[in-house]
């Protein structure tokens, strides 16, 4: 790759997948403000639940196919003679385990949903549960081809697949709030015909990338499974990390608790948008640069993607610690005015996501998930003896307080790791987050001086007095 086609690598993949997280961030606020809307609060915690439990499902399938489907494909030579045909025998062994692991999720739900809504005292989500399964089942397509985009640095489609699924389910949801007929059941078959649609589109934009074979390798199926097995674990680890608060809640406190906490959450989702974006743009990019033997370069993307997005995150985190209540009334309304402290603390994980998110990133695509694999699960054991204890002891409030303290403490590991194995620098990052704000207020002065000089130019033309007209 050349170093223009690298600029342009970098420029379109990261519009694209900005575009991608702003449009799922921005339909989903759209959802979750009319939801908070036409549901009670105990409804809002039930739908909360129901949505960290697909989410479970999605982010397992994804961890298992998504990372090593992109490395193995990356590392293919398409000038190679055998290209195409290794190409169609990794693929299809991707799809027939992408098939086999939601024919196993789906039955692991049927199995499980009773027991969910017992533990929960939500009789409504068995029946959610089981519509799910047709979400789930539409997103076999929906995964697979957006990861073979992704493996050929192709973003457009995954932008559009995912703007149509999330724009499709905003809409019949603002549909339901015109009737007034929003019933939790109902909400459940809308995601499940949003799913499809997005299905629909990523299947039309990824054609050209789809390739068969006519035979099952089933070497190259544990292969994936091999080198999937420590993201998968990593990425269910990570989900447990996240959502061991809202399940302890929903148990200990009622779902009433786990609306008042998802709100405070959603919200500080928002900031997620830069870090995930950066995420989907450097594995690829870092996936390569490892295959090519050049850790510095591991090192440099890490540091400088890591502080890009904390340049961004900076101001937003300080705008939400000054203003709480004010932005909670805004979004969900008066009788959430109660989750303000709750916001004060989950902003702050903002702090600590951009390097969790980028050292998973990173020491996946050099061929090390199960360090990362590691760290998850001890994350997620600190968080759910913390949260156990914290919950007890302050209520709400102390769910945001034990999953805080485990943000801390991972972070300290994460930064020692680092700097073993890549020489990871934290001033470093410091120094990239300050140069960007330099440049940021270097072209604002540029283009202030330039309007100014424009302006003063049109001026003195104005005044200039007419001396060329010609007499008659």
């Amino acid at each position: 790759m050349s170093g223009l086609q690298q600029s342009s690598y970098w420029y379109k993949s990261a519009i694209y997948t900005l575009f991608e997280q702003f449009s799922v961030v921005l339909f989903g606020f759209g959802s979750v403000f009319l939801l908070l809307r036409v549901l009670s609060k105990e409804e809002f915690g039930i739908w909360a639940l129901f949505l960290t439990v697909a989410a479970f499902i999605e982010v397992g399938r994804n961890g298992l196919i998504q990372n090593a489907l992109i490395k193995h494909l990356t590392a293919l030579n398409p000038h190679d003679a055998g290209y195409s045909r290794q190409y169609a025998v990794i693929g299809t062994a991707s799809l027939v385990v992408n098939i086999l692991l939601t024919a196993v999720s789906i039955a692991l739900l049927y199995f499980f949903a009773g027991y969910m809504a017992t533990l929960w005292r939500s009789p409504q989500l068995q029946n959610m549960f089981y519509i799910y399964a047709i979400s789930t089942t539409a997103l076999i397509p929906f995964s697979q081809c957006t990861f073979l985009q992704q493996a050929n640095f192709n973003f457009r489609g995954v932008f559009w697949a995912n703007f149509a699924r999330q724009g499709v389910f905003f809409l019949l949801v603002l549909f339901a709030w015109f009737n007034g007929s929003a019933s939790l059941t109902g909400i459940a078959v809308y995601h499940a015909l949003a799913a499809t649609a997005g299905a629909v589109v990523a299947f039309a934009f990824a054609r050209k990338y789809l390739r068969l074979s006519a035979n099952i390798n089933r070497q190259w199926m544990l292969q994936l499974l091999h080198y999937g097995k420590y993201v998968f674990g990593t990425n269910l680890g990570a989900m447990l990390h996240k959502s061991i608060d809202k399940f302890m809640l929903g148990s200990m406190l009622g779902t009433g608790a786990v609306a008042l906490y998802d709100l405070a959450i959603r919200i500080n989702n928002l900031m997620e948008i830069p870090v995930a974006a950066t995420a989907s743009v450097v594995f690829p990019q870092s996936a390569r640069n490892s295959n090519a033997g050049s850790l510095e370069a591991v090192k440099i993307l890490y540091e400088k993607s890591v502080a890009a997005v904390l340049a961004v995150l900076l101001p937003a985190i300080a705008l939400v610690l000054l203003y709480p209540k004010t932005i909670i009334v805004l979004i969900a309304g008066a009788k959430y005015a109660d989750t303000a402290p709750l916001l004060q603390i989950t902003v702050l994980y903002g702090l600590f996501m951009p390097f969790a998110r980028q050292f998973g990133t990173i020491f996946d695509s050099i061929g090390k998930p199960r360090l990362n694999f590691l760290f998850v699960v001890l994350g997620a054991l600190l968080n759910l003896v913390f949260n156990y204890f914290f919950i007890r002891r302050f209520g709400t409030i102390g769910a945001a307080y034990g999953t805080l303290l485990v943000f801390a403490i991972t972070f300290v590991l994460n930064q020692i790791i680092l700097y073993r194995q890549l020489n990871v620098r934290l001033l470093s990052i410091a120094h990239y987050v300050l140069q960007f704000y330099r440049q940021l207020l270097g072209k604002i002065d540029q283009s202030i001086a330039e309007l100014t000089s424009a302006k003063t130019i049109t001026v003195s033309q104005t005044a200039k007095p007419e001396s060329n007209e010609k007499t008659v």
